[in-house]
């Protein structure tokens, strides 16, 4: 079935406005051709390295400084996305804000097969997930580590503006769009979630890693005062409303400096005002 490039939603052959976005259809985009899977493993456990296995002539593109070894048969570029000066300046600034670097680094296998390795910064747990043509995941920010090059890299603004000052993840997550295999990186341990139409999960702020684009996303207050001051986990909590798969983690970066920090009390509580922290950035 054919679908709206601008937005990657599904739409009819005969269709002249998408009913997902409302833009004008200038000719329905044709399906996808097949994507050639990759082959790879995930090795370790909570230091985490994705080996990939490329063929001859495959390639891989990913975040600048996350590459671990590579094969001598594998050749890499380092360089903007986008056709055009302007499209290359404008991927630059949305990857900045993003908290992305301004480059990403392609690794293309050319003559002969090769491999190539990547891990993320510091101690978790990499995820993979295989989108179809205009499936769309939404991650936190600096959670992207390598993918296939028909997958999107872009930004996606927190709708709801209580999310976005409160929920723990800034008003700007990545957004990354199919076809194709692509990885993400984030701290501790996974959890995942398939929620049904309706069902709403509750999420210490900051915890979330990933979700489909038709979750809901949301914050609610935690319940009474004497929760909210002395329950430890800040003034309010994410909340998640299905249908659609949710992947949380069990250690953020902030925690995990706040632990290593010295001179501190001890402790893992938040204060009321703990949570008024990352209301213009997240670094989770």
């Amino acid at each position: 079935m054919p679908f709206c490039s601008s937005c990657g939603a599904q739409i009819t052959e005969e269709a002249r406005f998408c009913t997902g976005c409302g833009q004008p259809l200038a000719g329905a985009v044709p399906p996808a051709p097949p994507v050639d899977r990759l082959d790879y493993t995930i090795q370790g456990d909570n230091l985490q390295v994705a080996r990939v296995r490329l063929k001859a002539g495959q390639q891989v593109y990913a975040e600048a400084g996350k590459m671990v070894y590579k094969t001598a048969s594998v050749q890499w570029e380092t360089r903007m996305t986008g056709e055009t000066l302007g499209d290359k300046l404008l991927g630059a600034l949305r990857r900045t804000v993003t908290g992305e670097s301004l480059f990403l680094t392609y690794f293309q296998a050319v003559d002969a097969p090769g491999e190539v390795g990547f891990a993320g910064n510091y101690p978790g747990r990499i995820q993979v997930f295989e989108l179809a043509a205009g499936q769309s995941i939404l991650a936190q920010r600096d959670a992207f580590l390598f993918a296939q090059p028909g997958v999107q890299l872009s930004v996606a603004l927190v709708k709801k503006l209580g999310a976005g000052f409160f929920g723990g993840e800034g008003f700007i997550l990545e957004k990354l769009t199919g076809p194709g295999s692509v990885f993400i990186h984030a701290g501790g341990d996974f959890v995942e979630f398939d929620l049904k139409a309706g069902e709403v999960l509750h999420v210490d702020t900051g915890c979330i890693v990933a979700f489909d684009e038709p979750v809901e996303y949301d914050i609610q207050f935690v319940g009474g005062i004497k929760t909210a001051i002395f329950g430890g986990e800040g003034l309010f909590l994410a909340t998640l409303r299905g249908p659609g798969k949710v992947l949380i983690q069990s250690m953020t970066l902030q925690k995990m400096r706040r632990e290593l920090a010295p001179m501190r009390s001890g402790g893992d509580e938040r204060g009321p005002l703990g949570a008024l922290g990352g209301i213009f950035n997240s670094e989770d």
